[in-house]
């Protein structure tokens, strides 16, 4: 109640079902718990709500195709939150990768690291499997799997290691994995909570036959930029992606203001309203559902690799499988 009159809120609520049942309401967000994005989610999209899922989608694969297959069958309009697709540098990337600037892409290394679970005593959903599904993997791979996805291209195979470093932690502190890709590109990605130092540090690489890209999200209005053909002994370039010509910046300010990471969330919002306005699709750009679960299928596929000591191969089920 406090929250809801100090930032103006007409009404507030703290059961979903009270917003599911709500004929005003159009769109349904769901920024909860793991456990709790399959079950409002579907709810709110057969009450005939679009919907916004954070990610991970659900806590397994399974979770995440039903919710796919679910909502998809009502016809409205979904969105799932891998927010770092609408940081600008990101999506200019994709644009110079479209325009074939890179040229064959043949390396991806991703690694998204953070320090907060070093501390044996927090005490978090995050660390319970029952409410996250998993740890490092769920909460920051997931986000290294989809960029790789939305860059490079579809997984073929994975080969991982996952560890839990702190006694008694019941979910994964740390996963290393190498990937192949259906285009032939290779892989590292990797995801900590426990790199001490590390506040957020999502950093990623492309190597191409013409040109390279790297992005790190603590520097996150830069993307460096190599292109053969170009005076080698310069290196990479910084390109400062804040001109009036690059991704999102006609939302903001004039040429040379950065933008935060609370706007990739003003950006993914204001790409699936425009969807719902407009009638357009969320895709390629935004993640959808599909994305979603696929995300989890190669999660689980690393997880497995790691059990048994052994690559994986991808089989993505389709959206009726199961049923």
């Amino acid at each position: 109640a406090e929250a809801a009159r100090r930032y103006g809120y007409e009404r507030y609520t703290t059961d979903w079902h009270d917003i599911v049942t709500d004929e005003r309401i159009g769109l349904f967000d769901n920024g909860g718990p793991n456990s709790l994005h399959a079950e409002p989610t579907i709810a709110a999209a057969e009450a005939g709500k679009h919907v916004l899922c954070e990610k991970p989608l659900g806590r397994t694969a399974d979770e995440s195709h039903e919710v796919w297959r679910r909502v998809a069958a009502t016809g409205v309009k979904h969105l799932c939150g891998f927010n770092y697709r609408f940081v600008p540098a990101v999506r200019l990337a994709r644009e110079l990768i479209d325009e074939g600037a890179l040229g064959e892409l043949r390396h991806f290394r991703g690694r998204y690291l953070q320090d907060w679970g070093d501390d044996p005593t927090l005490d978090t959903w995050r660390f319970d499997p029952d409410q996250a599904g998993s740890g490092a993997l769920g909460d920051l791979g997931t986000h290294v799997i989809d960029l790789a996805r939305y860059l490079v291209g579809e997984f073929s195979s994975v080969a991982g290691i996952v560890k839990t470093f702190v006694s008694g932690r019941r979910v994964d502190d740390a996963i290393e994995a190498a990937v192949e890709f259906e285009s032939g590109a290779v892989g590292t990605i990797e995801s900590t909570r426990l790199a001490l130092g590390r506040r957020n540090a999502f950093q990623w690489e492309i190597n191409g036959s013409r040109g390279s890209l790297y992005f790190d999200m603590e520097r996150m209005n830069e993307l460096q930029v190599f292109l053969d053909g170009e005076d080698r002994t310069r290196g990479f370039r910084t390109v400062l992606v804040t001109e009036a010509d690059h991704p999102f910046m006609d939302f903001w300010w004039p040429p040379g203001h950065i933008v935060g990471w609370g706007d990739t969330f003003v950006h993914e919002v204001h790409h699936l309203l425009r969807a719902i306005a407009e009638g357009n699709d969320v895709a390629p750009h935004g993640a959808t559902f599909e994305d979603g679960y696929r995300a989890s299928e190669i999660g689980e596929a690393i997880v497995r690799s790691s059990a048994g000591g052994r690559r994986e191969q991808l089989r993505f089920r389709s959206l009726t499988q199961g049923e």
